[in-house]
This record gives C-alpha cells, structure tokens and sequence, in this order.
C-alpha cells in the first residue's frame, strides 16, 4: 500500500502537475494540503477520471486539505477537535483499508512570536490531544501532512539561519517532540536516519538547484504500522517541473 503527502499549493492552479504525477508513480492514497480552493472548487472530476475517490475541505483563498482514494473511503470528520472557534481548514480524517489517514496542514506561525505563532502552538497543543484519543482507539494510524516544522537540525539547510523561524524555534520543537513520545515513529527518518532529506524548497534564491531545503512535510506512524513500514522517499524530480508547487511528494509503502 503507497500512501503519499504532497501540499500542492494550490489544486486548481497546479492541477496539471498534480495529474501527471498520479499517473506516473501510482499511489493508493494521497493526502493533499493547501488547496487554497473554496468547498465548490476542488476539481473532483478530474480526480475521479484519475481513478480516485476524494473528500476534501476547503476554504477560499487559504488552507484547505484533501485525502484521495483508489479504494473506498469513509470520513471520520474534519476540523481539529478542541477549538470551535477555529474555521481554518487544515485537518481532516478518513479510514481507508482499516487504517485511520488523519491529513493535517499545521499553522506556519510565522511572524514569531505573535498570535500566529500562538495559534500554531495552540493548533499543535489540540492536535496532540487528538493524536493521544487516536492511539487509544488501538487502530492502526497515520498522522501524515504538511507539520510545518524541522524536528531536527539534520532536517534543515543551514539550520542556524532558521533559529528564531516558527518552523525552528525550540518550542516548536518541543511540541514536534511531545508528540513522537505518545509512541509515533517518524517514517521517513526512520528510514533514513542520518541522510539529509528536504521535502521542500524555497522559490527563491535558487533554492531547488542548490539543494538549499527543508524537510517539513512527515509521517507519522502508530505503534500497529511501525514493523509494517517497507520504502518511502521523496519524488524531488516533481518539485523541479513547470508550474510545480515549492513542496514535493513524499511517500511511503506499508505492508498489507
């Protein structure tokens, strides 16, 4: 089973890519995030025509994340729990083959500090609630998205540029790290534990050719899928395309 997660920065603006993508490398189950697409405009359709089946929740201009099917899907629910004042649209779960794909874009927060980084410390306070009713439940899960964080200094070009960023501060961090100690495995470290991997790359300052990125977009595994983790890797030749997102596709197999 290949299950991908690729923020696409805008679905309907980068659908193209986003098509040839699915078709060349062929994932089950794909866990988009900033759509930035209202409800009515996700592009269903051609995502259907694809072989996929789709949930989504949008929001105009911003935000906005999707979980895409090759098998039958059934939504569990949207919006992060803890916060019904929050109408930002950045978590969404569904079960596909008996496993629960929670699909999350957590807050930049940049300018830290402030009230974005306040809302992004909060958004990850909420989703470590989540994350903890979820291992009880004893459901094979997998917390997948964009976490807009660098959990470690390996996972980031120049790490001391970043110190005082909102993806690096320290008690961005410590919330990354308060999460991975409830018992999720970081897969892709987990695979490639002393490589320096980047899962996306700036626009500017010619970052993609110099290799100059930031591995922010992860996944997270319960205790039920760690031995079943086979592969998993970045499709970094898609962040290269015309028209592309600044984030690439990342991507994992799990024995069935």
């Amino acid at each position: 089973m290949k299950i991908a997660t690729y923020n696409v920065n805008g679905v309907n603006g980068r659908l193209a890519v986003l098509l040839r993508w699915l078709e060349e490398t062929d994932p089950d189950v794909v866990c988009l995030q900033e759509l930035k697409a209202p409800q009515d405009k996700f592009p269903e359709k051609a995502i259907n025509d694809a072989g996929y089946q789709a949930i989504w929740h949008g929001q105009k201009q911003w935000n906005g994340v999707a979980i895409l099917s090759k098998s039958s899907i059934e939504e569990i629910g949207r919006g992060l729990p803890g916060d019904p004042e929050d109408v930002q649209s950045r978590y969404l779960e569904a079960m596909v083959n008996g496993i629960v794909i929670a699909c999350l874009y957590l807050p930049n927060g940049n300018p830290a500090p402030g009230p974005k980084f306040d809302y992004k410390l909060g958004w990850f306070a909420r989703l470590q609630e989540r994350a903890a009713t979820l291992l009880q439940f004893k459901t094979p899960v997998i917390l997948v998205g964009d976490f807009n964080v660098m959990p470690t200094e390996l996972d980031v070009y120049k790490p001391e540029r970043w110190v005082n960023d909102a993806l690096f501060r320290l008690e961005t961090r410590a919330a990354f790290h308060k999460l991975m100690q409830q018992g999720w495995t970081d897969a892709i470290r987990t695979l490639y534990p002393d490589e320096k991997i980047y899962t996306f790359w700036d626009y500017f300052r010619n970052a993609y050719a110099r290799n100059a990125g930031l591995r922010i977009d992860h996944f997270l595994l319960s205790p039920e899928l760690k031995e079943k983790l086979v592969s998993g890797g970045v499709d970094t030749q898609v962040r290269g395309w015309e028209k592309t997102s600044d984030h690439a596709p990342v991507w994992i197999t799990l024995k069935k």
